[in-house]
């Protein structure tokens, strides 16, 4: 089989419908085993950066369900999965900023959150469990983080769920 055939194959919409699934299933594996078993805990950032991933998985079984009966609808779904994750890619690459220090993050967990009014405040914020501030790298490979890595599988994964989309209407 050539290339182009395997291609081709690939990006019908019942073959990539499965495909956003399973991909938006390993990346979840992929970040609970991160957060259980290695025990890096996940910052507000990283909880949102998930989200498109949840999606994607439900978006990409609705389609597979549904590609015999409603094709339309199944290139629908896979184009919204595909705009999700292309989303979740921006949010990556603006966490990954945030680590490398180019700009500033929000402040529920950067490290620049509103002094309590008073004593009684200040000392239960004290008291409670330190957030995971999203402006510190937990974890890198070949100098990228999590985030990175995610901003570029989102990227990825969502321009291929817009191509199939898009080649499904041939």
């Amino acid at each position: 089989m050539t290339l182009c055939k395997i291609i081709h194959a690939v990006l019908r919409p019942p073959v990539a419908a499965p495909l956003t699934a399973l991909g938006g299933m390993a990346i979840m594996a992929a970040v609970w085993i991160f957060q259980y078993g290695f025990g890096y805990a996940p910052c507000p950032l990283c909880l949102t950066q998930r989200l498109p991933w949840l999606a994607a998985i439900a978006l990409g079984l609705g389609a597979w369900a549904c590609w015999r009966p409603a094709p339309r609808l199944t290139r629908l779904l896979l184009a919204a999965a595909g705009l999700g994750l292309l989303g979740g890619a921006a949010v990556g690459a603006y966490h990954a900023g945030v680590e490398w220090r180019w700009w500033l993050g929000p402040s529920s967990c950067s490290g620049a959150a509103p002094l309590p009014a008073d004593l009684e405040a200040l000392k239960q914020a004290l008291l409670a469990a330190r957030p995971v501030r999203c402006d510190e790298i937990p974890w890198s490979l070949f100098g990228l983080s999590m985030a990175g890595y995610n901003s570029l599988l989102s990227l990825c994964a969502g321009l291929y769920a817009l191509a199939a989309a898009w080649k499904g209407k041939a």
